[in-house]
């Protein structure tokens, strides 16, 4: 039987999955799983739902329900990452930590508590720094900071997002805040699985747009990658060893990049896939000949055992505009990443000028 269990924390990756559930002949099982703190009886539960239907496969949609997915796929001994590594992968404290640790590049950072004296930690701090909740946010609260008026603007602001009432993260999570050097630089997004503890990459996604701040909102992806190949492959080499350093086993993940003067920042790994608006553009064949999958498909079959050796990103370029808060994104296929960004843009203006 052909069975996976979906895990997330919101709704909104279901349909891709379901759609490519279908198509792959696949039993897909969703579960949503609570906005509020996940206790160990819920975690429980999940896993009890996991056995009773028989589940030979789980993918976790989002960085917070890959720690229940750990807890499913130990409990069934099937391949999966270990529950220690998917926390310290959402934590971006303990990341920064294993990366340090790992001698790779990081920029400096200490952690403080939420209720700080504002103006004390400013005359702390060098600037430019960046101001962040330690938890997956999906960039909000995320603030660079260029002086000391602006750093007390962004700490409450986010003190203010973490005592909000929707906020969506666990007990203990609102507490302590991230304050790290700001890294300038080109921002990339690298794609894979991990299988067996080794990294499979499918795609490196530039970010066209420089993210230099005041917030750092993704609003374009396009691939492939027109960065230099050694550059490519430093990114590559990076992403492996933060991997390994946080312990990520088996699953998908991607990982956030800077590349600066020092050389390659790796500013997370999350232990789950890309999200499902970004990955829309992310489709995979295994030879040129085959016609191109979606990204959730391949997700689908990695789950039920399949290796992704021979999955490769397709031929043609591709890639993804965000052009309304409220999550309207455009598409675009070309021959070229020059074109699709070019076609992109061009539509988002035709976009903003009929609302």
């Amino acid at each position: 039987m052909r069975r996976v269990l979906l895990l997330q924390t919101m709704g909104g990756q279901r349909k891709s999955y379901q759609d490519a559930a279908v198509r792959q002949g696949v039993d897909l099982l969703a579960y949503e799983l609570p906005a509020t703190s996940l206790t160990e009886n819920a975690v429980a539960s999940v896993v009890g739902f996991a056995k009773s239907n028989v589940v030979t496969g789980c993918v976790a949609a989002d960085a917070r329900a890959a720690a229940v997915g750990a807890a499913v796929t130990a409990a069934l001994a099937l391949p999966g990452h270990p529950a220690g590594a998917a926390g310290i992968a959402r934590n971006k404290l303990l990341t920064r930590e294993r990366l340090r640790d790992s001698d790779l590049l990081v920029p400096w950072f200490f952690p403080t508590s939420i209720g700080a004296n504002t103006g004390a930690l400013a005359s702390m701090v060098a600037f430019p720094c960046v101001v962040k909740p330690l938890f997956s946010s999906n960039g909000r609260g995320v603030t660079r900071a260029d002086d000391a008026p602006s750093f007390v603007h962004a700490f409450e602001r986010l003190r203010e997002q973490l005592a909000s009432v929707d906020a969506d993260a666990d007990d203990g999570e609102h507490d302590t805040a991230l304050v790290e050097g700001y890294v300038d630089g080109w921002e990339f997004v690298l794609v894979g699985v991990m299988h067996h503890g080794a990294l499979h990459a499918f795609a490196l996604i530039d970010k066209p747009d420089p993210l230099e701040g005041p917030r750092f909102e993704d609003t374009l992806y396009v691939v492939p990658s027109l960065a230099p190949e050694a550059m490519q492959w430093d990114i590559l080499d990076a992403v492996s060893r933060a991997a390994a350093a946080i312990g990520l086993r088996h699953g998908p993940v991607h990982a956030e990049c800077r590349v600066g003067d020092r050389g390659v920042y790796v500013l997370g790994v999350a232990a789950a896939p890309l999200d499902a608006a970004w990955a829309k553009a992310l489709r995979l064949q295994t030879d040129a000949k085959s016609a191109p999958i979606a990204y959730e498909d391949v997700l689908l079959r990695h789950a039920l055992g399949e290796s992704p050796a021979d999955w490769r990103r397709e031929r043609e370029a591709s890639g993804v505009m965000k052009i309304s808060a409220a999550g309207g994104y455009i598409y675009s296929r070309g021959q070229s990443p020059e074109v699709v960004e070019r076609e992109l843009r061009e539509r988002a203006v035709v976009e903003s000028q009929h609302g």
